[in-house]
Formats: C-alpha cells, sequence, structure tokens
C-alpha cells in the first residue's frame, strides 16, 4: 500500500510540474517571446526632432517616445547600436546609411534619393546651415560654395539630394585666408567634412573646424556668437528665428528607419512605426 501510494504521489508531481511548465511557456508566449528595442537619439537632436514630427510621435509639442528607448548620441552610435541587436529599430540619415544594418521600406516605399525627390517617402528633412549678424565673409564665402554647383556636386556624390541642380560655378577669389568653426548635427557632419576637404584644396590658407555637437547645440553655439556657421538637421523653430537667426537649406536627406540584418522585417507603416517609438507595440510579433 506505502508503495503504491508513493508512485501516485510522484505521478501527481510530475503532471503538476508538467503542468506548471506549460503555463510559464504560455505566459512567456502572451507577454511577447520578440520583444523591440528601441533606439533613439537625444533631446536636442535634429535627426530626433524630424524623426518624431514626421512619424506623429510629437503630439501638442511634447515627444511621445517611449522611456524604454535606448538613448545614443549620435548617428555612428545609433547604427552600432541597432547592428549589435537583432531585436533592435532605430533612425538614421539616410546618406550615412551602410551595409552594416537594414533600412525597412516606410509605407511599402523605400528610402531613396529619387522616392524623396519624388515626394513619396515619408521621412524627409531638410539640411541647413545656420548664421547669425557675425558672419564673416569668409564663412560668407564657404557657403556660397556649398550653394554652387561644385558644392552641390559633393552633396550629390555623398549620397543626399541637391537643392539646386541649376546651381552656378564657383567664383574662385583671390587668396583667401582664417578660420571657419561649424558645430552642430552629427548627420550634417560627414558632408560637411567633405565640403570643408574640397574647400581648403582650393585655399590652402584656409582652416574648418567641424564640431559634431547636435544640432541644438550648433544652433545655441551659433546665437552665442561660440562658432560661425551652425549646421541642423532640421528646420528653425520661430523663437530661434526671433535671435536673429537665419537658414539656409544646403541639401535634402531622408532618414532611414533601420533594424538590424538578421529581422526578417521589410516594411513598416508609419502608424506602426508611431505605435513602435511610443511603446504602443512591443514585440515584433504584432508588426510582422
Amino acid at each position: 500500500m506505502k508503495k503504491l501510494l508513493a508512485i501516485a504521489l510522484t505521478i501527481a508531481m510530475i503532471f503538476s510540474m508538467a503542468a506548471c511548465g506549460n503555463s510559464g511557456s504560455e505566459e512567456g508566449a502572451e507577454g511577447g517571446a520578440n520583444p523591440i528595442t528601441v533606439v533613439s537619439r537625444e533631446d536636442g537632436s535634429g535627426t530626433r526632432g524630424a524623426f518624431v514630427e514626421l512619424m506623429g510621435i510629437m503630439v501638442d509639442d511634447v515627444d511621445q517616445t517611449t522611456q524604454s528607448a535606448e538613448i545614443t548620441q549620435s548617428t555612428s552610435v545609433a547604427m552600432t547600436t541597432v547592428a549589435g541587436n537583432e531585436k533592435a529599430i532605430g533612425y538614421i540619415s539616410l546618406g550615412s546609411l551602410d551595409d552594416s544594418v537594414k533600412a525597412l521600406k516606410v509605407d511599402g516605399v523605400e528610402p531613396s534619393v529619387d522616392t524623396i525627390k519624388a515626394g513619396q517617402y515619408a521621412v524627409s528633412r531638410p539640411f541647413e546651415v545656420v548664421t547669425g549678424d557675425a558672419l564673416t565673409d569668409l564663412a560668407a564665402d564657404f557657403i556660397s560654395y556649398i550653394m554652387s554647383a561644385e558644392g552641390q556636386a559633393i552633396i550629390a556624390e555623398e549620397g543626399y539630394i541637391t537643392i539646386d541642380d541649376n546651381a552656378p560655378a564657383y567664383e574662385q577669389k583671390s587668396d583667401l585666408s582664417g578660420k571657419i568653426v561649424l558645430a552642430g548635427s552629427t548627420s550634417v557632419s560627414p558632408v560637411m567634412l567633405v565640403l570643408a576637404d574640397a574647400y581648403k584644396a582650393i585655399y590652402s590658407g584656409v582652416e574648418i573646424e567641424v564640431q559634431q555637437t547636435g544640432s541644438g547645440a550648433g544652433i545655441t553655439s551659433t546665437i552665442e556668437k561660440a562658432c560661425d556657421i551652425g549646421m541642423s538637421s532640421r528646420a528653425l523653430k520661430p523663437e530661434e528665428l526671433e535671435q536673429g537667426l537665419t537658414e539656409t537649406t544646403i541639401a535634402m536627406d531622408g532618414i532611414a528607419v533601420i533594424v538590424n540584418k538578421a529581422n526578417t522585417a521589410e516594411n513598416l507603416t508609419s502608424e506602426q512605426i508611431r505605435q513602435i517609438f511610443t511603446g504602443e507595440v512591443t514585440d515584433w510579433s504584432e508588426v510582422q
């Protein structure tokens, strides 16, 4: 009898453990077996400012990006973070996109120069240089070079969208020299460095320093006269224009929504992107 009772208790325990195990598995599936890691940019980033506005994440001037988002301080860090996490989704400048990550279609449209020029790709924004009332002749000439045929050709070669396909040729001056300091957007900085090198090749006596500080910081530096030219990847706000600033759009750029290359997702709607970045959708199974 004791042996039969022991066997019965053992069988009961086995069934109980199996039931608990099944319950745990089902609960884990319901709670999300494939959680999304949201990767965003820091406050003040022009890329973030444009992204949250275009995707409806900004509501009544309040950024609704989920508090659980991993915050990165630059384009390169955002790409590295997504490249190293199969669950991650983020956003970067289209011109900075490389094969370390995968760009998704948005509303069925691939991010490209052609789709942005045609007005088909929903997530695009301006690249701007910002100046104040203390603009030097040298800094003004550098801007003229950027807006010339030569400068716009460099912008196109670097994968960005030109503002003027019929820009006039640059008129070279005689013996320019001095220093120009630029500060701001980490998205604008890569193409600005190439433009700076081309300009310095013309004028050996010119020095150009490019500080990658973020759009908001670059705008503030321009207001405070800490730099000659600010770089911004968003349009200026009315309160910034009231500070006496002038904005000049030098190019257009798309914002690529990126995932890890192992992710099977290929396309998301604008609404799905909004839901992911506000935290309403937290698992890849909900959008795949």
